[in-house]
């Protein structure tokens, strides 16, 4: 048996070419383009390269970018009166502040102070609230772009036995509500978890999001599992090497012998992020206008 590769790169450009293709129509209706405002604190070079292909998404997706790039030694008051002037700029519909941010700055706090209207990275206290009680909100991006590949891969999920290997606010706890929304029944396992292997061996879909490199085996997976990995983790170089390799929190060659189905690291998860960054700053747009937003996204 050889596992269907799920391709999150394609996957993502079909999703990034449909939000263009709407955002223009909002454009059409509201007069203006959707709006999103990026703030980068610092010059983390990770951070930095994610910034710049946010912002070349967005322009591509036909929509405003506006990048904030703040010195490192940038003050609390100074970030929060920076995230108020934005809540309050009818041009921007979603607000980004990039993590990590500095040690001296208070990452709950700036999260806290985003409009949750705007908080299109779905990490905002209500936010969370909307998602655990099932009113309509915004969705941490990654956990979101992993079930839109479950849900193109399975279809309908109801009474699928789901295992989510992480317990993150930001992937592990929504993408665990997702599931149970969509009627699955879902075990959150972690680092406390109890012969970790039996308990992935029950599931039909298994979401990793551990950053652990490799983590997940051949033998912890059910014969046709779909297995969403999250993780990516770069192994120390080869001899002669400059960078190591990319790989996920799962074993994706010997996985792929069971699995019916797997994302590869990279061209898996990864893509997805972005795209839905992109489709939950469109929806913010049609909402801030007061217009429904399109169905299908």
């Amino acid at each position: 048996m050889s596992a269907t590769r799920i391709d999150g790169k394609a996957f993502a450009a079909r999703l990034r070419e449909r939000v263009g293709e709407h955002a223009l129509e909002f454009a059409s209706l509201a007069g203006r383009k959707p709006g999103l405002a990026v703030v980068l604190v610092g010059e983390d070079p990770a951070s930095q390269v994610y910034v710049g292909s946010k912002g070349k998404a967005t322009v591509a997706a036909n929509m405003e970018s506006f990048e904030h790039r703040l010195p490192a030694e940038t003050s609390e008051a100074d970030l929060l009166a920076l995230v108020e002037r934005l809540n309050n700029d009818q041009a921007v519909d979603g607000i980004l502040v990039q993590l990590p941010l500095p040690v001296h700055l208070d990452e709950q706090s700036i999260i806290a102070s985003i409009s949750p209207d705007k908080d299109v990275d779905g990490f905002h206290v209500i936010n969370a609230g909307r998602l655990s009680v099932g009113q309509s909100g915004f969705v941490p991006c990654t956990p979101l772009g992993c079930m839109m590949l479950l849900t193109d891969r399975l279809g309908d999920l109801s009474g699928l036995e789901a295992v989510v290997i992480g317990r993150s606010n930001i992937v592990g706890k929504p993408m665990a509500q997702l599931l149970v929304d969509a009627n699955a029944t879902v075990t959150i396992a972690h680092s406390r978890t109890k012969d970790l292997p039996a308990v992935v061996k029950r599931a039909d879909i298994v979401v990793a999001a551990v950053g652990r490199p490799e983590m997940i085996r051949k033998a912890w997976l059910k014969d046709g599992a779909t297995v969403i990995d999250v993780g990516i983790n770069r192994l120390p170089p080869e001899p002669g090497k400059e960078k190591g390799k990319l790989v996920g929190d799962v074993a994706f060659e010997e996985a792929s012998e069971v699995a019916s189905a797997i994302t590869p690291v990279p061209g898996g998860v990864g893509p997805m992020t972005i795209a839905v960054l992109l489709r939950n700053t469109l929806v913010a747009a049609y909402r801030n206008a007061g217009f429904d937003a399109p169905e299908g996204l």
